[in-house]
Formats: C-alpha cells, sequence, structure tokens
C-alpha cells in the first residue's frame, strides 16, 4: 500500500482469528460439580446434598485432618458429565418437611443451570434430581459424635 505522498505503508495482518478462538479450555468435572453444588444449597428448602450415608461419612471425613473436608462437602450429592460444549447433572438433594418438593427441584434446576452456564459457557444439557429424604423439624442431624473432646 501507499499513502498520499506515494510511500509504502507496511500492511498488517492478523493471524489465526481473535484470541477466544486460540487455544482449547477444558473445565473438568469438579469444578462443574461445585458450581451445581453451591447454586443448589443457595435454594430456600434444600436442607442438605446427598444421602444420609454420604452425609454420615463426609461428616466423620471432614473431622478427620487431611481428609478432604470443604471439597467434599461442597460436591457431595452432585455428579457431573462434562463433555466439550455440554454438561449433564444428578444431584441428589434432601429437602426441608412442609416445601413443595417440584417447587424446590424446579428452582434448584433452574439455579444450577444459570450458575454453571453462565461461569462455565456449557450448555446444561439435563439436571436430574434425586430427593433422597425430607428433613423433619423434630428430627436431629444425622451427623455422628465425636468419640474426641
Amino acid at each position: 500500500m501507499t499513502d498520499s505522498s506515494g510511500a509504502s505503508t507496511p500492511v498488517t495482518k492478523k493471524v489465526g482469528g481473535s484470541a477466544a478462538t486460540r487455544g482449547r479450555t477444558t473445565i473438568a468435572d469438579g469444578v462443574v460439580e461445585k458450581i451445581a453444588g453451591m447454586a443448589a444449597r443457595d435454594v430456600v428448602g434444600v436442607h442438605a446434598m446427598g444421602s444420609g450415608l454420604s452425609r454420615t461419612f463426609g461428616a466423620v471425613r471432614d473431622r478427620v485432618p487431611g481428609g478432604g473436608g470443604a471439597k467434599a462437602s461442597v460436591t457431595r450429592g452432585v455428579k457431573a458429565e462434562v463433555g466439550e460444549v455440554q454438561t449433564a447433572l444428578d444431584l441428589e438433594i434432601v429437602v426441608d418437611y412442609g416445601v413443595s418438593i417440584s417447587d424446590v427441584a424446579g428452582a434448584v434446576r433452574e439455579n444450577v443451570i444459570a450458575a454453571v452456564e453462565r461461569m462455565t459457557g456449557l450448555e446444561v444439557v439435563e439436571v436430574n434430581i434425586a430427593v433422597s429424604d425430607v428433613k423433619l423439624p423434630d428430627e436431629e442431624e444425622d451427623e455422628p459424635e465425636s468419640r474426641l473432646q
């Protein structure tokens, strides 16, 4: 190219497209599980995540130094299958007594889909919810008492 004075000007050419298309991003199953677990717990009416047995083992694991504590409790009751552009989730929840289970399940599904799609860019193709228990008002927590004092 030449400018109005007749001098040539260098031409710059971008190679490879935009920066967003150069390279690949992979998201681990555990990342999606954490996001979904946090989003599900934010819904009113969700008492806990996971079955009674998994919550009991989790409570014991949380008390053991180096047992996985925070990560394990956030992902408890959540299983994700992550592909290149889509993900599917299975959640196991315990609901509070007196709430509409279908309303809580719908709210959990909406919250989880919104959070996962916003944070990861993945399309959530399904969120399967299994209600494993109902927390009664006078029921004690399932966590075992610690033998250590």
